[in-house]
């Protein structure tokens, strides 16, 4: 327990009566997640079901995710060298995780896919393998913004306000490629601090009309909605699979094999070596792989290519439309609750905005973002992320320097999940 527990103010909350929430059709949740019925201790004795709302940081795993990995696990073994029978299965099973990743996208067919540890990782890996400037918002995640603002060999980057409009922030991008050539644009394609989604299609369209390729930050957007890295013209997508249902620490860079052959192996070892020699001054001379094997020396991370493929096939199933509507009704919900608690302000970048995955950004007036994540949690068994969500930028151009609360929600949400949310905020602002 945090030390907000001593607090005999807090203490009192825990005790206090929910105030009357009013109860429409029961929303359920729409898929099953490990640790659903999880129970968790309260500051006040007893315990309750844990409420999962941090799905933005890390989604629980699906359970036909958990039967998947469970599954391989029983014929686990090194892949692509072994002459055995459990490696020549792990090894289809491996290179099969490739195929759903781009079915789940769209990928073209000559795209090369590419596990990582992660976004962060996918996108340290492809600001390796670009030349020349990168262009980039104001608004991203760090993952999105310090890798090209860190290149120094490579080319520079320039970084675009948003305008408080997506169209003005169109303009503003279009204007920042037309004055200088570009290699790159680099987006976001939904906020993690304020769920807002961005036309990635209208910013593919901008930056090929400007000689510049574009590379999307999809790790809060493919839980949510379909990708068409065809339709939508998208160069290279990245993602993580702990925000899509898929735990072991493993992500996506999947895009042209092109920039991805010419760069230097991201990590020099094994696997990525195609001959191997020494001179008698000791030096290697190396001849290195292409496509994805360029990129994954070492051991992989089997479990978690599987365990994201999983996923994709996972929501696949499930469908879009289903998923679409099952998030609008609880974030309808998430809105309403919040919008009436009296001093609770729900971040925005953009005026005009439309659509926003199951993300809520806000403060609430008078409590500092920890205090409110502790009471939420030691009050009423529920989990938020508070600070500044790796995006200090945009929180202090929000004029939250200290940062705010972040509500995120997925497949293994119900109505009553954002019920007990704004029931507990209530009861802090009572």
């Amino acid at each position: 327990m945090s030390t907000v527990l001593s607090d005999p103010f807090i203490t009192s909350l825990a005790a206090a009566p929910l105030p009357a929430c009013p109860q429409p059709t029961p929303i359920p949740p729409l898929a099953e997640v490990v640790g659903a019925t999880a129970h968790v201790p309260l500051c006040s004795g007893g315990s309750v079901r844990y409420v999962n709302l941090d799905y933005a940081a890390s989604a629980p795993a699906l359970a036909a995710v958990a039967g998947a990995v469970q599954a391989a696990l029983g014929q686990y073994a090194s892949v692509h060298r072994g002459a055995g029978h459990h490696s020549q299965v792990t090894t289809v099973r491996y290179e099969s995780a490739r195929e759903s990743v781009r079915a789940f996208v769209r990928g073209r067919i000559d795209d090369a896919v590419v596990f990582t540890r992660g976004t962060t990782d996918a996108i340290n890996l492809a600001a390796r393998a670009t030349r020349g400037d990168v262009v980039v918002l104001d608004i991203e995640h760090h993952a999105n913004l310090l890798p090209w603002t860190a290149r120094e060999r490579t080319g520079g980057s320039r970084v675009v306000r948003a305008r408080s409009t997506i169209e003005g922030t169109l303009a503003a991008l279009e204007a920042e490629l037309a004055a200088a050539p570009a290699a790159l644009l680099a987006v976001t394609a939904a906020s993690n601090v304020t769920g807002e989604v961005l036309p990635i299609g209208r910013l593919a369209a901008l930056a090929h009309r400007h000689g510049a390729r574009i590379l999307v930050d999809a790790a809060q957007l493919v839980a949510h909605r379909p990708v068409s890295m065809v339709s939508h013209g998208i160069d290279y997508l990245v993602f993580s699979g702990h925000k899509l249902y898929a735990p072991f620490g493993a992500g996506v860079l999947i895009g042209r094999a092109d920039w991805l052959d010419a760069a230097d192996p991201y990590l020099a070892g094994g696997g990525a070596s195609a001959a191997v020699t020494l001179d008698d001054a000791a030096s290697a001379s190396v001849e290195w792989r292409s496509g994805a094997a360029r990129h994954e020396a070492g051991s992989p991370n089997v479990l978690g290519a599987i365990a994201i493929a999983a996923a994709c096939e996972a929501l696949a199933g499930i469908g879009f439309e289903t998923i679409g509507t099952h998030e609008a009704e609880l974030l309808g919900r998430l809105d309403a609750g919040l919008a009436g608690i009296a001093g609770v302000e729900l971040l925005r970048i953009f005026d005009d905005s439309t659509d926003r995955v199951g993300i809520a950004g806000f403060v609430v007036d008078g409590h500092a973002p920890r205090e409110v994540a502790e009471h939420l949690s030691d009050t009423a068994g529920i989990g938020v992320r508070d600070g500044k969500f790796c995006a200090h930028p945009l929180l202090q151009r929000l004029g939250f320097p200290d940062g705010a609360v972040r509500a995120s929600f997925g497949l293994g949400t119900g109505a009553d999940d954002i019920n007990r949310l704004v029931e507990a905020l209530h009861r802090l602002q009572a």
